[in-house]
């Protein structure tokens, strides 16, 4: 230590070769045994030996591929991923076979979108150079998913938030989630000498030049996330998008009123959605108080805190609790369903994985210092998994109001799965040096 700067020693390469393998072999035996204790439970199914044969190929190919081909990446980001899959697939198996079956097809694709992104050439410079494209085209998409969403389930008046026909849809909002960050980063940096250069007036404060062409973003972001909100009542993603664009802009700034001035406007959008739109105020007054409705529309939340209170320490076992009486748990609630079977250390574990994601695509956006487009990239990326990760989490156990979004890598749902994929190929990118 020199003064107060410290000086941490960097881990061998080696070495985190050595702990990513450990944790993929870790990751594997937990898989296993968890296959063959559910196969005791359950019977024999093919399908799930399929799903854990499916993951373990790509576990196996995608570290080797890696460490020959690109050495220089982050070794712990598809470790931790592959982790979070293959666990979400094992949990998805458990409550509806069908689904866990459907889960693995998209982990096949996902994993082959994962490889081609990290070897197309260029891409992250491309997603620079064409970011008004990438705003067109993100603008379209949710435009429309307006005119000609649908719903596979279906159900009369539930959100029109898919795309698509013959029995294969889309969610288009998790594709906007790689437009919105690779806009806001590439549109930040090249703003990044503004916002970091101030006047130094005479009480000793400083007056930053803050153009207009910094505020029509501020306002045109906050148009998207009403539009998201009042069309679509997508509540989850509006806000999702919304905290993700603010923190980048506080990160590129480092002004205070951004944060500040974000958090009114959220709330603002809060109060108002709660007063003009009954699925959002249904979901602030059962988060307040379910025990008004147990039975009826408090149901989904109520049963998922039950499932909390029975998993105890050390959980129910695979295959031993009733976590399908939550409805819609593989998805949304996939998180209830982990903490009923494997308990509290089940949820620290899932809690570390993810922690652990997160904070390397922190460390990456570290590696890149000095530049500010990579660096608001993966900060970005990180934000997003760690803010959505908080939302499903804290709206499964009542601390915040429901949102509906889903827990990354864990819950089911092919484009959320295929995005994540992508997302993780980009940030490999970025800690390779790919800028």
């Amino acid at each position: 230590m020199t003064g107060t700067t410290w000086y941490v020693l960097p881990v061998p390469a080696a070495w985190q070769r050595y702990f990513a393998r450990v944790l993929l072999v870790l990751g594997g035996l937990f898989l296993l045994l968890n296959t063959i204790t559910l196969t005791a439970v359950q019977g024999f199914r093919p399908g799930l030996w399929v799903s854990f044969t499916v993951w373990l190929a790509c576990a196996i190919y995608g570290q080797f591929w890696l460490e020959r081909r690109k050495p220089r990446t982050d070794p712990l980001l598809f470790p931790l991923v592959m982790f979070m899959s293959g666990w979400g697939i094992m949990i998805i198996s458990r409550l509806l076979p069908a689904f866990g079956e459907r889960q693995t097809l998209w982990l096949i694709i996902s994993f082959i979108a994962f490889i081609a992104v990290i070897r197309i050439p260029n891409l992250i410079m491309l997603l620079r150079q064409f970011r008004y494209l990438l705003l067109v085209f993100g603008i379209g998409l949710l435009l429309t998913t307006i005119l000609f969403g649908t719903n596979p389930s279906g159900t009369t008046g539930a959100p029109a938030l898919w795309l698509g026909a013959a029995g294969i849809y889309f969610q288009p909002s998790e594709l906007l989630k790689i437009v919105l960050v690779a806009f806001v980063a590439s549109y930040l940096a090249e703003q990044y000498p503004v916002f970091r250069s101030a006047e130094l007036l005479g009480d000793g404060r400083k007056a930053y030049n803050i153009s207009p062409r910094v505020g029509g973003p501020i306002l045109l972001m906050w148009g998207i996330c009403l539009v998201v909100l009042i069309w679509q009542r997508d509540l989850g993603t509006a806000i999702l998008f919304f905290i993700v664009f603010m923190l980048l802009l506080y990160i590129a700034s480092g002004l205070s009123w951004v944060a500040i001035g974000g958090a009114v406007l959220i709330l603002a959008a809060g109060l108002s959605a709660y007063f003009l739109f009954d699925v959002v105020k249904l979901r602030v007054d059962i988060w307040w108080n379910p025990w008004i409705d147990p039975d009826g529309r408090a149901y989904q939340i109520v049963q998922s805190l039950m499932t909390f209170s029975a998993g105890g320490i050390f959980g129910e076992g695979i295959g031993q609790g009733f976590p399908a009486y939550v409805p819609v748990i593989h998805s949304d609630f996939i998180f209830s369903a982990l903490a009923e079977e494997w308990g509290l250390l089940g949820i620290i574990t899932a809690i570390a994985l993810i922690t652990g994601l997160v904070s390397r695509a922190f460390t990456i956006a570290v590696q890149q210092r000095g530049k500010p487009y990579p660096t608001l990239l993966a900060v970005g990326f990180g934000i997003l998994f760690g803010m959505q990760s908080l939302l499903i989490m804290g709206g499964v156990l009542k601390l915040i109001p429901l949102t509906g979004v889903t827990l990354p890598f864990f819950s089911y749902g092919g484009s959320s799965l295929l995005i994540s994929f992508i997302i993780m190929g980009l940030l490999l990118r970025l800690s390779g040096g790919d800028s």
